[in-house]
């Protein structure tokens, strides 16, 4: 794991229920978001509970559609006005739902802040890179003109954009795909927020500039001393970033711990999966790469029991019927997990590591 100095341990991470967590930046408690549609009601977060600590690399992982991106968006208070949200999410014990917009807009990109999937669409293609990360500056401190410029330069020095000075004026479409996304990290980092996320931050991009990007946000995230939260699909990301891992799917939580511990014996026939998934150096020409069987099941009539059994070999007529425990410890610390079945920790080993024990580079 690559990611700055050790976390201290922290309370029942992640999966606690009941109150928030008073020494987490960020709680979530209970989280449900529905979609109302002309085909129904998506049920797209199922009752999520989560908390993100000082200077943790949080990384919220699953397969598209599985909720990751929802629950984030609800906590920056950016989802449509047609979602119905409720549960709790608090900001330093203050709640935010329900909290009025000026508020709200308060919040975002000074306390929290967030590097979207695709920067060519979240930049505005008539306005100079340096602009808008002086005009975000600008909302939030009360800097002249020149100074919030001279901030953004800076800005754009500190994540990597070569002659920072000089590409300020450039605009979007005459920035490479790499390096848009520096820059929506400069952006969001333009004020020293508390809580940076970045959505699928590698998307589309070659492993070559994955890997920047990825040591851009870390460099980035310690540059302002800030929590990171990483939605990803890619397990292989997560593995070199991030402190603690949240696995969701349908909507739901299916297992979260410390990134070793899940790594080295995932408990969660899902999260066994995807793990099992990821490319390896090591892997014989010609052998094909573990898909898990099926696809997830659609949010507007998710299956009675749990949602997973249809594409899991150790489902029961127990699974069928009956939704998976609440997240129930499986091994300390904080190794947590909802299964009816779930793997022994003590026995189950990451598809990750080779025969002798030794973990691979995937």
């Amino acid at each position: 794991m690559s990611a700055g100095e050790p976390v201290p341990d922290k309370p029942m991470p992640g999966g606690a229920t009941g109150q928030p967590d008073s020494t987490a930046i960020l709680s979530v408690r209970d989280l449900r978001v529905d979609f109302e549609t002309d085909d129904g009601v998506v049920q797209a977060v199922r009752g999520v509970s989560w908390d993100v600590y000082e200077g943790e690399v949080l990384a919220i992982a699953g397969e598209s559609g599985s909720g990751k991106s929802v629950s984030v968006l609800a906590a920056m208070g950016l989802l449509p006005p047609d979602a119905r949200v409720s549960g709790s999410i608090s900001h330093r014990g203050r709640e935010l739902l329900g909290m009025p917009e000026k508020k709200l807009e308060r919040l975002r990109g000074s306390a929290m802040s967030m590097v979207f999937q695709d920067p060519m669409t979240s930049l505005n293609p008539v306005m100079s890179v340096g602009d808008q990360i002086a005009e975000g500056v600008r909302v939030h401190q009360k800097l002249k003109r020149h100074q919030a410029r001279e901030r953004a330069a800076e800005l754009l020095d500190l994540v990597g954009i070569a002659d920072a000075a000089r590409r300020v004026d450039a605009y979007p479409h005459e920035f490479s795909g790499g390096m848009r996304q520096r820059a929506m990290i400069a952006m969001a980092i333009a004020n020293d927020p508390d809580v940076l996320i970045a959505d699928e931050p590698t998307t589309a991009l070659d492993v070559t500039i994955q890997a920047q990007i990825l040591d851009v946000l870390e460099r980035a995230r310690q540059a302002v001393d800030s929590a990171l939260i990483l939605i990803t699909h890619d397990l292989g990301v997560v593995a070199r970033t991030a402190h603690r891992l949240f696995v969701m799917y349908a909507g739901r939580t299916a297992e979260t711990g410390m990134i070793d511990d899940v790594f080295e014996h995932p408990v969660h026939p899902y999260t066994a999966g995807l793990l099992a998934a990821i490319p390896r150096l090591d892997t014989p020409r010609g052998r094909r790469l573990i898909p898990i069987e099926g696809s997830p099941p659609s949010m507007l009539a998710p299956p009675p029991g749990c949602a997973f059994q249809p594409r899991c070999g150790r489902a029961s007529d127990l699974c069928t019927k009956y939704p998976p425990p609440p997240l129930t410890l499986v091994s300390p610390p904080a190794h947590l997990s909802a299964c009816h079945h779930p793997l022994d920790p003590q026995q189950s080993t990451s598809p990750l590591q080779n025969p002798n024990g030794e973990d691979s580079d995937a």
